[in-house]
């Protein structure tokens, strides 16, 4: 049986955690096995890059803060090895960092489920968030839809204008050859 110390440590770590994936707009659990201190490196630096919290955690832990805050569809993905990609601000960056390692080592990272905005989602969902394009991409789509109209008014403007002036100019150079 554990000491009362180390069971007030933990159970301050359960509602931090789960204060943390209450808060948070998306998470990713994720299943490691055989990665390299190298790979490992990466992953996190990558994942402090993009403001991703990620961290190895107990399944037992990771079990009672989803309770806590509601995610109880999480116990079922609660085994083997787990590690927790929580970001407070982006919810598709954790998504597109385990997905892009996922897709390097398949034999070592497996998308296990997730979580966005409060609902708990498929590790099929979190690769599907994953293949969505960035906001700047997404942007840039919508602005350029939204400037098509208005360059195809403009060159229909241009065209009767351009007519207009082809045919003054054909009347000009038939006056100055009569």
């Amino acid at each position: 049986m554990p000491s009362e110390k180390i069971l007030e440590q933990k159970k301050a770590f359960v509602s931090e955690l789960a204060e943390k994936m209450k808060n948070a707009s998306s998470g990713v659990l994720v299943d490691y096995k055989g990665i390299t201190v190298e790979n490992d490196t990466k992953l996190r630096s990558e994942m402090r890059k993009n403001n991703i919290d990620y961290s190895v955690i107990k399944n037992s832990l990771i079990r009672f803060a989803a309770k806590q805050v509601g995610y109880d569809a999480l116990e079922s993905v609660l085994e083997g090895t787990t590690a927790l990609a929580i970001s407070m601000t982006d919810p598709v960056a954790p998504a597109k960092l385990v997905a892009e390692y996922a897709k390097k080592d398949k034999n070592i990272y497996n998308i296990k489920a997730g979580f966005v905005d409060g609902r708990v989602i498929s590790a099929d969902e979190v690769k599907a968030l994953a293949d969505l394009p960035s906001k700047e991409v997404l942007i840039a789509k919508m602005l350029g839809s939204m400037q098509a109209p208005i360059s195809g008014f403009v060159n229909v403007l241009n065209g009767n204008i351009r007519g207009l002036v082809c045919v003054l100019n054909a009347i000009a150079e038939k006056q100055q050859t009569a």
